[in-house]
């Protein structure tokens, strides 16, 4: 746009200052015709008289002084320092000459042009400074300013030169024309800082939904919850905000349909879970009693493990500061009582967080890695507004290639399917989802030597989404 701009106005003054160089010109032009045409009769008056009354005719005009033109007969031709060039000067030079030479039937005009501090006017090559006021300054002389003078001489007899000195009325004929002056420069400026003002103004106005629009869609994997987008702005845009609070509003009931459909069917499994182990404690052989049981408390569990991947998520609270050294301390002594031994490492600042979902993050990485290593060592740094909170165990580690894999629900590398040794295969996923809310994530590496490394980063400050 600014450079649009730019293009229009360097456009538009060389169009306006052809167009005013050309009015100057063509005034110029009429202007030097009627001057010229009167250099002519005034020339032809002069030629004339007769000898001995040119003299007399000239001091009257002298001393009546305030006369158009200044005019002397001289011996000579009177050497004039001519100034001046370009297309302005041409313009009156040829038509002077040309009237001249046309009215008068001659071809010895010389035509020029003079600084009034350096015109010469008489024959003893007197300055036009020189000369008393009346004579010729108030004709010639334009003071404060100084505008050249145009000087015609032309040979009327031997020994006898006809010199007419006159102004032009334009006394910046030979300033030149300045394309860049300071006061196009200015309105330039201008024209380009309002531009540049409104642009922001409205590309602002514009582009505010959208950025709306884009926080939402962040916002939208985490907090579902979140207040409808205003649908304003620009056309367009106010109706991708309209469609984005439908396709919000679509998603969370489907979301909540999903919730009741899961709780409807850990409802009605209840029931056929307590009959069926009724009559697996009413079985005679033990083997056998056991087996239904286990296999029965296996089934619970995924049932309660898939309805928490659902909506056990939904930890509604208010974020506070958190020591994350003591949380720790609290996980690992609930682990000792399991056989468990983590070790910590390194402090950190409070962390603004929720705290029973933080915990729970915390806990499920703790107890995958005292289960698979039995020894958990713990590290806390706080950098550059970031804490890192990282978890070695000393297990097997899992291969590069699995993991992404391990944080889908239900996938256990352990190829036991009890939930006594492999788990439920939630735990990774929930704490990755509590970590994400939480404007953070974790990262898994096997270390060189053994074990798993799990690295949770969080930042400090970052506004923390619905779980």
């Amino acid at each position: 746009m600014l450079a649009g701009v730019l293009v229009a106005q360097v456009a538009s003054y060389a169009i306006w200052t052809s167009q005013v160089r050309s009015s100057q010109l063509r005034q110029l032009d009429e202007l030097s015709t009627n001057m010229a045409f009167s250099i002519a009769s005034t020339m032809q008056y002069f030629r004339s008289l007769p000898y001995e009354y040119r003299h007399i005719v000239l001091d009257q005009l002298r001393n009546m002084g305030g006369t158009r033109f200044f005019v002397s007969i001289n011996e000579r031709r009177l050497t004039i320092e001519d100034i001046g060039s370009g297309p302005e000067k041409q313009v009156v030079v040829d038509n002077v000459r040309n009237i001249l030479t046309e009215q008068l039937n001659i071809d010895d005009v010389v035509v020029e042009f003079s600084r009034p501090e350096t015109l010469r006017v008489l024959n003893n090559e007197v300055l036009l400074k020189d000369l008393p006021p009346r004579w010729g300054q108030h004709s010639l002389l334009m003071e404060p300013l100084s505008p050249p003078i145009l000087v015609v001489q032309l040979e009327l007899a031997p020994d006898t030169w006809l010199y007419v000195a006159t102004l032009l009325g334009v006394p910046d004929i030979f300033t030149g024309y300045r394309w860049l002056s300071e006061e196009r420069v200015l309105v330039g400026l201008l024209v380009l800082l309002s531009v540049i003002a409104l642009s922001l103004l409205g590309i602002r106005s514009a582009t505010r939904p959208l950025a709306r629009l884009s926080r939402a869609a962040l916002q939208l994997g985490d907090d579902l919850d979140m207040p409808p987008l205003k649908e304003s702005g620009p056309k367009e845009v106010a109706a991708t905000a309209m469609a984005f609070n439908r396709m919000q509003q679509r998603i969370r009931e489907q979301i909540e349909e999903r919730e009741r459909l899961f709780s409807a069917i850990s409802h009605d499994l209840k029931t056929p879970l307590t009959r069926l182990r009724l009559r697996a404690e009413m079985l005679e052989d033990e083997v056998q009693r056991e087996r239904f049981c286990a296999a029965l408390d296996e089934l619970d569990s995924l049932v309660k493990g898939a309805l928490a991947s659902v909506k056990g998520l939904d930890l509604h609270e208010t974020p506070e500061p958190v020591d994350l050294a003591s949380l720790i301390d609290d996980i690992a002594g609930e682990l000792r009582l399991q056989g468990g031994y983590v070790t910590v490492q390194g402090k950190a600042a409070p962390l603004m967080v929720k705290p029973m979902a933080f915990k729970r993050c915390l806990a499920n990485l703790l107890e995958n890695a005292v289960f698979y290593g039995h020894h958990a060592d713990v590290s806390l740094a706080d950098q550059a507004g970031v804490v890192t909170i990282q978890i070695r165990d000393h297990g097997p580690g899992i291969p590069d290639d699995q993991f992404s894999r391990v944080f889908s629900p239900f996938v256990r590398l352990e190829p036991s399917r009890s939930r006594h040794t492999g788990g439920s295969g939630l735990g990774l996923g929930i704490a990755r989802h509590i970590a994400r809310a939480h404007g953070g994530d974790i990262q898994l590496a096997n270390h060189p030597e053994d074990g798993l490394c799990v690295t949770l980063t969080v930042p400090h400050h970052e506004t923390i989404t619905d779980l």
